[in-house]
């Protein structure tokens, strides 16, 4: 695709079972200031209503994309499906029960620029599974390099990303089922030095939904042991030191910036 035809920003949205809540993360896309966007949904086979709900949205808005996956694969390989229908200059990524402010991409493009960055975040709210206000967000340092999003445990909120496609080219998500954005992000910083986090909170993470298996602890070591020595190839001593670092930003919240709202 050519330059002149290529839309701003390419929003990643993944989905699966999402039916009760795609339709809030769409429209706060279409509330954006910016409106030179796209949307790549890409369907995890979802057995609920979410096809049904999306029509209406599918039929109105030309630069809205779906895409059923041929069978279930899980989010990674939906987010990289995503990323491989991505036109834009810029990749966003938005969950399809997380929420985006209006002025989002507007600032978050602003900052980029300033900054001279290929790659950022931002602060992001929280809300629980029914959407109830939560009083306080969590903010990112100002830079995060390789080494630092691995001993704060990714300290970057999926739905605040944003990197420049038309430099840094296409990515594929690890094969994890768990973790996967965090292993994006570690792609991400072997291509650029930095990413860097804007001190604004321009979204709202959805905490909880469907009882994931991030409550489960020994699941949740199990996935970080996959990602530090399977999937990044550290060693044993390395890897098991990433995750006793992970436990104690875990445990104690040591590293992380979390304000009251």
């Amino acid at each position: 695709m050519s330059e002149d035809n290529r839309v701003l920003v390419s929003v990643i949205m993944p989905t699966y079972n999402c039916a009760e809540y795609i339709s809030q993360s769409i429209e706060s896309v279409l509330q954006q200031t910016i409106t030179d966007w796209e949307i790549q949904i890409v369907d995890d086979c979802s057995i609920d209503d979410t096809q049904k709900v999306l029509e209406p949205y599918l039929e109105k808005y030309p630069n809205i994309h779906y895409y059923r996956l041929p069978s279930n694969g899980g989010p990674a390989v939906a987010r990289t499906e995503a990323i491989k229908r991505a036109s834009g200059k810029y990749v966003a990524f938005l969950d399809s029960d997380d929420l985006w402010y209006p002025q989002k991409l507007e600032k978050q493009i602003q900052f980029m620029q300033k900054k001279g960055a290929d790659f950022s975040c931002t602060g992001y709210a929280c809300m629980n599974s029914e959407g109830k206000f939560l009083h306080y967000a969590m903010i990112p340092p100002e830079k995060i390099d390789y080494d630092t999003c691995i001993k704060l445990s990714n300290p970057i909120g999926n739905l605040t990303v944003m990197y420049d496609q038309s430099v840094l080219g296409k990515f594929q998500v690890p094969m994890i089922r768990k973790r996967n954005d965090f292993a994006l992000w570690l792609q991400v910083l072997k291509k650029t030095e930095y990413c860097y986090g804007m001190q604004e909170v321009l979204g709202t993470y959805r905490l909880g939904r469907n009882g994931s298996v991030s409550s489960n602890k020994l699941k949740q070591a199990k996935y970080h042991w996959q990602l530090y020595h399977d999937i990044e190839h550290h060693n044993f001593i390395k890897s098991l030191y990433e995750i006793v670092c992970w436990a104690f930003v875990k445990g104690t919240g040591i590293g992380l910036k979390k304000i009251k709202l």
